[in-house]
């Protein structure tokens, strides 16, 4: 068990820094979350050891604590946001930003005086914090149907496990279909069919030309094609699907447009579309300050709006911002925290959110804003929730990452028979799971 929580904590650190909001059109933008081992030490016990000796109350002030490793903009919208409403309840939220959270939180989950009572981070590390049993059922808090009677459905499956509810959305990111409006010739396609017609002629591979880019080797960039031919990397009983039928009707039809799209990894990709050598690129909000400062004058749409062969949208992942509680804080602060994740909840979070940093809001009423409404990025993200699917939450999902990326490059880059490769990923992710018992 120790083996399997320490390799589930050190993939967390890696997995879940795609999420993060996008530019907004007013120029506010958000920074994608970093890893600093130099951070994770000395400084941040010492902070953590002041923290510990503040008073929780303030008078009648109930202080609720909540750790994050995220922007830091970010929380402060909604903290003013949370904290002008919790204002006549003597209740304030305090964010306290912990370098390598999910650790910090292994060490200091259930301490009362030093851990926190609440924390906001990416929706795939549920599984872990659940095994570790620190976390506390919302339905423990609060109403939950009431609670999450607004929120977007596919982001509040991203906080379910076992059907149990644990996390409350906030914001989501996904892909989409980011588009040069100088170089794109034309509509943006409503199939992919109708994308690889283009790509074949628009692209010069010779010439370093491209219509298209995309990280064809890795599986959150080709998710959309996997998870819309109902295929899956892993399912919820956490069986891999490499050797799933429509998983490999999904990459063999992905193959031909990895051909178009150049190596395939970050750097590649997005240098080639930031330096005006690729036409579009199939990315996320994560990428538009680098499009912005390229001077690049850019489009956006929703994955959902191009259809597969099956006639279904395409259908990415799509990583989910909430907030969950820790059960050692019940005991003294069950009523404020309830109050906490009604406040969180309302749309005026999320239209704060969407307005100052980019974030398409969980919940759904936000989008009846208008200023929300005219923005492109955010409206696209929203549409895009109808077929994403959020990525899974199990701890084992975290050992996927490896032969997912074997099964890709086998395919896309050494052209092996798709068959055999699969089953070769499917027994490395077999066993991936079997050494983390």
């Amino acid at each position: 068990m120790k083996k399997r929580m320490v390799l589930m904590l050190a993939a967390l650190i890696c997995v879940n820094t795609l999420v993060a909001c996008g530019t907004t059109k007013s120029g506010t933008t958000s920074d994608k979350q970093t890893v600093s081992a130099e951070k994770a030490t000395g400084g941040k016990s010492q902070k953590m050891s002041a923290e510990a000796t503040k008073p929780e109350t303030s008078g009648d002030t109930t202080t609720v604590k909540i750790w994050h490793d995220g922007n830091e903009a970010i929380m402060q919208t909604i903290t003013d946001e949370v904290n002008a409403r919790l204002a006549g309840d003597n209740i304030r939220v305090q964010f306290e930003k912990k370098t390598d959270m999910p650790s910090q939180l292994k060490l200091y989950g259930t301490d009362v005086a030093n851990g926190p009572d609440m924390y906001f981070y990416a929706h795939d590390v549920l599984g872990s914090f659940v095994a570790m049993d620190l976390l506390a059922p919302l339905s423990d808090v609060t109403d939950v149907d009431k609670l999450l009677a607004d929120e977007l459905p596919m982001t509040v499956k991203a906080g379910q496990l076992k059907d149990v509810q644990y996390l409350l959305p906030v914001y989501f990111e996904t892909l989409l279909f980011i588009y040069n409006k100088e170089l794109w010739e034309g509509t943006v396609p409503s199939t992919t069919d109708e994308m690889y017609k283009y790509m074949e002629t628009h692209t010069d591979v010779d010439k370093g030309i491209y219509a298209v880019v995309n990280q064809h080797t890795n599986a959150y960039n080709v998710s959309p094609f996997i998870n819309g031919f109902g295929g899956y990397v892993i399912n919820e009983d956490a069986k891999p699907g490499f050797t799933d039928l429509n998983t490999i009707k999904a990459v063999e039809y992905n193959k031909k447009f990895g051909v178009l799209q150049a190596d395939g990894d970050y750097n590649t990709v997005t240098t080639l579309f930031n330096e005006k050598k690729a036409a579009a690129i199939i990315g996320g909000p994560w990428l538009t300050s680098g499009i912005e400062e390229a001077g690049i004058n850019y489009g956006v749409a929703s994955l959902s709006d191009i259809k597969l062969p099956n006639g279904k949208g395409m259908a990415p992942f799509s990583g989910v911002q909430g907030v969950g509680v820790l059960k050692v804080a019940l005991e003294k602060k069950k009523d404020a925290i309830a109050k906490v994740l009604t406040a969180m909840s309302t749309p005026e979070v999320g239209i704060a959110l969407a307005n100052k940093a980019g974030c398409a809001p969980a919940n759904s009423k936000a989008y009846d804003n208008a200023d929300v409404k005219a923005n492109e990025m955010i409206t696209a993200i929203q549409r895009t929730a109808s077929t994403a699917q959020p990525m899974p939450n199990i701890p084992e999902m975290s050992v996927m990452w490896g032969p997912a990326e074997s099964f890709l490059v086998a395919v896309n880059k050494n052209g092996e028979d798709i068959t055999k490769a699969a089953e070769q990923a499917q027994k490395a992710a077999e066993q991936a799971i079997k050494d983390m018992q």
